[in-house]
């Protein structure tokens, strides 16, 4: 379905489903569906990834877009993987794709694709900060502790030069600071949780949440038009348990989590690849997907394939650094990835890439 002039137009992709090839329609809206302006900016019914000044429908369960995963279709873009990009919780514009393209155009955001996924928060509110925009004097958007409150926001997947554009237009370490976010709970679309995604956080005192009557207002509830002509005094704090962050931020080190399925268990051959990096915190899980017995002692674990496959969710201090000798080890025939527990847990896993030829269903005998 592609919008144009705001009214939505549907065209048919062919996808590969788990019962065969299957028509499915693909959904494009153009920037002109969702104006800036007012501020914060109309924003997508659902997750998207924007190119070109459009907006592509992201599907859950995994992602798809225009019938290709989201890897395959940002391969086919020349842009970076999912798992070469971190998550961002934005709650005011920068979810909005006409501010995606004045990034483009007055910030060098560049031609790769913007990876937005629709979530839900809790815990945590966007409400409207003590201070004015200087270019256009509308009430910017900042984040505050909220228990109990509910709100719709989105996570940017951005690569490390998406997040320097996001550096100078926030004003990091001026007008906002980036920082991990500990507070409340964070859910994309297909139900995973996303723990301690980085986030913009207000830092100067035009910043700080703006008190009317001793409390802060939630932008869900007070337009622009009326949040500019608020008088109040800023808050002492945001409430949050928000650590800010030095340096680039690197994909490696989120989640701090590793699923492992096969030799890099704890009690198996290869647990020394882990075990320096281990933090102590171990259980059981499972992910969504077939593991196969390759014939050579160890499984292959297929993501898009039927049914679950079990394992152990391992805590991890230093992921960056754990990473580079367990990819090593592995070699080529697999891809670490991202994936969504069943409980919604994300953890990096070792995906099989290569022929699956002559492979039977993998029974782990080592498990009682």
């Amino acid at each position: 379905m592609v919008r144009e002039g705001g009214r939505p137009r549907v065209r048919a992709v062919r996808c590969a489903g788990d019962r065969g090839p299957a028509t499915v329609p693909a959904v494009i809206w153009p920037d002109s569906a969702f104006p800036a302006d007012p501020y914060p900016g109309a924003v997508p019914p659902a997750s998207y990834v924007h190119v070109g000044e459009r907006s592509h429908e992201l599907v859950p369960g995994p992602w798809r877009v225009d019938g290709l995963t989201l890897d395959e279709w940002l391969a086919a873009h020349d842009a970076a993987p999912a798992a070469a990009r971190v998550p961002v919780l934005t709650y005011g514009s920068n979810r909005c794709p006409s501010k995606i393209t004045w990034l483009r155009r007055e910030l060098g955001l560049g031609r790769d694709p913007v990876v937005v996924l629709r979530a839900r928060t809790s815990g945590v509110a966007a409400v409207w900060a003590s201070g004015l925009r200087a270019r256009d004097g509308q009430r910017p958007a900042v984040l505050t502790a909220a228990p109990g409150v509910v709100e719709e926001h989105a996570v940017w997947l951005a690569t490390p030069a998406q997040i320097a554009v996001l550096d100078r237009c926030e004003g990091r370490d001026d007008r906002f600071r980036l920082a991990r976010l500990h507070t409340g709970d964070v859910r994309t679309d297909d139900g995973a949780h996303v723990d301690a995604p980085w986030v913009y956080v207000g830092h100067g005192a035009i910043r700080r949440p703006l008190l009317v009557d001793g409390a802060p207002v939630r932008c869900a509830d007070l337009a622009q038009d009326h949040a500019r002509d608020l008088a109040g005094e800023p808050a002492a704090d945001d409430g949050l348990d928000a650590p800010t962050v030095s340096g680039d931020p690197a994909p490696d080190e989120w989640p701090a989590r590793l699923f492992a399925y096969g030799l890099l268990r704890p009690g198996q051959v290869s647990w020394s690849y882990v075990a320096p990096y281990a933090t102590g915190g171990t259980r059981p899980g499972e992910v969504p997907g077939s593991a196969l017995d390759t014939g050579r002692g160890y499984p292959a674990w297929l993501p898009d394939g039927p049914g679950t496959t079990p394992g152990a969710l391992i805590e991890l201090h230093d992921p960056a650094g754990a990473f580079p000798a367990m990819d090593a080890y592995e070699g080529p025939e697999y891809e670490r990835i991202r994936a969504v527990l069943t409980d919604g847990t994300v953890a990096w896993a070792y995906a099989w890439r290569a022929p699956t030829t002559g492979f039977l269903p993998f029974l782990d005998t080592s498990q009682p």
